[in-house]
């Protein structure tokens, strides 16, 4: 992560009194289990000189395998709701820009509580604001 990102979250944490806490799993690629058949070649140098052209079924990832991000991803995400976390966050990324939206775990909250046919209400907020462009480029 750049620097910047780093400070932002400990900044963000700070203002929260979130505790914070770090890892590094060093074989992570290699925890986790494939879906799947996935068959590789015998390595140059490694070669089983009465089995030259037999191939190998991996029961787990190996790095530089296309499919370990995915099985570390699944593993990983398996661990986090068994502990009580969940995934809340939708984000869309399309040539316009990186929408991010939580409309799935709201929902999951107001069929939890039974409430997902309530009454919708209005927002303060205006309806039709005009919005202009900041071509200053100021934030």
């Amino acid at each position: 992560a750049r620097l910047e990102a780093v400070w932002i979250f400990v900044a963000y944490e700070t203002h929260k009194s979130f505790p914070i806490y770090q890892m590094d799993v060093k074989t992570s690629f290699l925890n986790g289990p494939l879906k799947g058949e996935v068959y590789v070649a015998q390595l140059d140098g490694f070669v089983d000189p009465d089995h030259p052209k037999k191939v190998y079924r991996l029961w787990k990832a190996l790095y530089g395998l296309k499919e370990a991000p995915r099985a570390w991803y699944d593993e990983l995400s398996k661990f986090l709701t068994s502990k009580g976390f969940t995934k809340g966050l939708q984000i869309h990324q399309s040539p316009r820009g990186i929408f991010m939206n939580q409309a799935k775990y709201a929902l999951e909250i107001l069929y939890k509580h039974g409430i997902e046919k309530g009454q919708s209400i209005g927002t303060p907020m205006a309806m039709k604001p005009k919005l202009d462009a900041d071509l200053s480029g100021n934030p």
